[in-house]
């Protein structure tokens, strides 16, 4: 058994917690149905707004920490927050939760003022609030934060807190019940001692804890918000207000600036760190960035799905994508910043890891798949791509990888059009193509003799079919071109064009049992399998599993070595650690250092080359 308030009680209930409200919601119904109307004469009514907007705080000095193409430059801790972070503080709003409850506890004591009794503004209240906070709320609060650094009480107590080595604002609110008791009377005091003192108010309530969080995950953010210039000017300021950097140094080095918000106090009893200022102005002034050594050039699949951002909500980008119904009211939302991003955006970063000393970025065209098959915006389209890869040659990134569509064979070729338009490029364009069809071709069972391939004149498809059939495997190639088809059985050694066989109808496949998936399938055009067929699919956006007595493969991808460092978010339907095999293949053109593009045509004779490379590097199939 641990010790006394060091494990949350209610933390075996999961997501059930929340049912803990259930009281509090109760006895606002009620009054609902009493009075007609909002119950705002209600606590419990205030409590529940109030940890909406709270939530809120919350969630958007998160969102707006984790914009990179706002903050990548101010960032305090270079490192990424990974998966291993994010579990531990899952259940970060614990403390949320118990303040919520000990405000219901207050309130409906026989002490607690009747909300018809108090004024909506009163400025003697935010006066001693204001008092009390730098008299009593901050020295008192260093005091116990430096006692919780001390011995048992710091491995009891607050190292579970200092556990997470980036802090993120969600960062600020995870911790033990005693941390959250403790912050709770840091929060709560110079409210009681305004409301003692005859002068408190609705607005102080909301306005105290609004500031007391804002100021907490504006600390936590780990991005420079306070201009270095503004600390010159006012000298004095920096011991009014901390700052991340401030923060972070505390969390890095656990022995110095302990305060709550005001440095003040550290200065007093001499722990401030003696580099706080200096390395606050290097933060801000941009010198803490670096470019990448590789860029992983995305874009947006569907309206819903460009919620799943490392921006959005932690407990969704975290994990594979799947529809939550909590997104679903902000489809609206979702689609305006789509028409908003047609009008006036450009490329813009979403995430970033590190792999052995590299900096691998993922940039975002702002651009929906459907989009991409609408003719009068592909050359805006292309523009984009262009403009990406420019910057990127220009910042003197080593590699840059295309993404699914951003590669597409009638958009520029595979990427030849840039590399053909701009061929003194430094930086190494790769569509990536030459390990996915390695994963494809690496799915399938050595005693398999006979495919079916649909998609099969496309780059992936063409690939796959002059390598089977080298290993002198029947494959059965879906198309109703034969000049494309003769063409590629041409490329194939004389002694194997016997093997690529010309079919124009599904049925032509009704006893073959392994499905090459390189163009959708309806749900009728899959009956044609016969029972026990195993789709292999390289086709976006995977096919409906309709078949029952059938089995479907997964897109093409890999997983990431094991040593991938602050790696946070899922790209798109992929495991935590697993990217798409296009992805992949940019990462090992980057660590095998090629000099050469990837783009056009499949070069069969490398997809052994580059599985190897891969394997070689610890990239291993999911």
């Amino acid at each position: 058994m641990g010790s006394p308030l060091s494990a949350w009680p209610w933390a075996g209930l999961g997501s059930y917690k929340y049912l803990l409200y259930g009281p509090l919601a109760g006895k606002v119904f009620h009054s609902w149905r009493e009075q007609g109307g909002a119950p705002t004469g209600s606590w419990c009514f205030h409590l529940l707004l109030l940890l909406a907007l709270r939530s809120l705080t919350f969630q958007l000095w998160f969102s707006y920490g984790n914009m990179l193409f706002f903050t990548r430059r101010r960032r305090v801790v270079r490192d990424g927050v990974d998966f291993q972070q994010i579990d531990k503080e899952w259940d970060w709003d614990n403390m949320v939760i118990m303040q919520t409850l000990l405000g219901a506890m207050v309130t409906s004591s026989a002490l607690s003022p009747s909300l018809s009794d108090l004024r909506v503004w009163d400025p003697r209240g935010w006066a001693v609030a204001l008092l009390l906070h730098v008299a009593v709320s901050e020295p008192a609060f260093r005091w116990a934060h430096k006692a919780l650094h001390r011995g048992p009480l710091f491995s009891e107590y607050h190292s579970k807190h200092h556990s997470s080595p980036v802090t993120q604002p969600l960062t600020a609110a995870y911790g033990t019940p005693l941390e959250s008791l403790v912050l709770t009377l840091a929060m709560g005091a110079p409210i009681a001692g305004a409301f003692l003192a005859g002068a408190g108010s609705v607005s102080l309530v909301y306005g105290h804890v609004f500031v007391f969080d804002y100021l907490r995950c504006m600390g936590y953010s780990n991005v420079e918000v306070i201009s270095h210039r503004t600390f010159q000017a006012f000298p004095a300021l920096r011991y009014l207000i901390y700052t991340p950097t401030y923060l972070s140094l505390h969390h890095q080095e656990k022995d110095c600036n302990f305060c709550l918000f005001m440095p003040l106090f550290d200065a007093l009893a001499g722990t401030v760190h003696p580099k706080s200022w200096y390395l606050q102005k290097e933060v801000d002034q941009g010198k803490n960035d670096r470019v990448p050594d590789f860029v992983f050039l995305a874009h947006v699949v569907d309206v819903v799905s460009s919620m799943h951002v490392p921006f959005g909500f932690r407990s969704c980008s975290s994990l594979p994508w799947s529809t939550h119904l909590v997104l679903l009211p902000l489809w609206p939302v979702a689609f305006c910043i789509m028409a908003l991003q047609v009008l006036c955006s450009k490329t813009f970063t979403v995430s970033f890891y590190y792999l052995r000393g590299r900096f691998h970025q993922t940039w975002t065209i702002p651009r929906y798949s459907f989009q991409y098959f609408i003719p009068p915006m592909k050359e805006g389209i292309n523009h984009q791509i262009e403009l990406a890869i420019l910057r990127a040659d220009k910042m003197g990134v080593k590699v840059l990888s295309l993404a699914a569509l951003n590669k597409n064979e009638a958009l520029n070729g595979g990427g030849t059009l840039f590399v053909s338009k701009h061929p003194n490029l430094r930086v190494r364009v790769v569509h990536g193509n030459t390990l996915t069809a390695a994963v494809i071709l690496n799915q399938i069972p050595s005693n398999v003799k006979e495919v079916f391939l649909t998609g099969a004149t496309s780059k992936l498809g063409r690939a796959i079919a002059l390598y089977l059939c080298r290993k002198k495997m029947r494959v059965l190639m879906l198309t109703l071109s034969s000049e494309r088809f003769l063409k590629i059985q041409r490329e194939a050694p004389a002694e194997f064009q016997q093997y690529l066989v010309q079919v124009t109808k599904y049925h032509a496949a009704k006893t073959c049992k392994t499905w090459l998936v390189g163009k959708w399938l309806s749900p009728r055009e899959q009956r044609w399998a016969p029972p026990g067929t195993h789709f292999h699919q390289f086709v976006v956006p995977p096919v409906i599993e309709f078949r029952r007595d059938c089995t479907y493969g997964k897109l093409a991808a890999m997983r990431l070595p094991k040593d991938v460092q602050g790696l946070g978010s899922c790209e798109y339907t992929m495991e935590r650690g697993v990217v798409h095999a296009c992805h992949a293949g940019g990462v090992v053109h980057c660590l095998e250092g090629w000099e050469h593009h990837e783009v056009g045509a499949i070069d069969v004779d490398r997809i052994d080359v580059v599985w190897k490379a891969a394997l070689k590097h610890g990239l291993s199939p999911p």
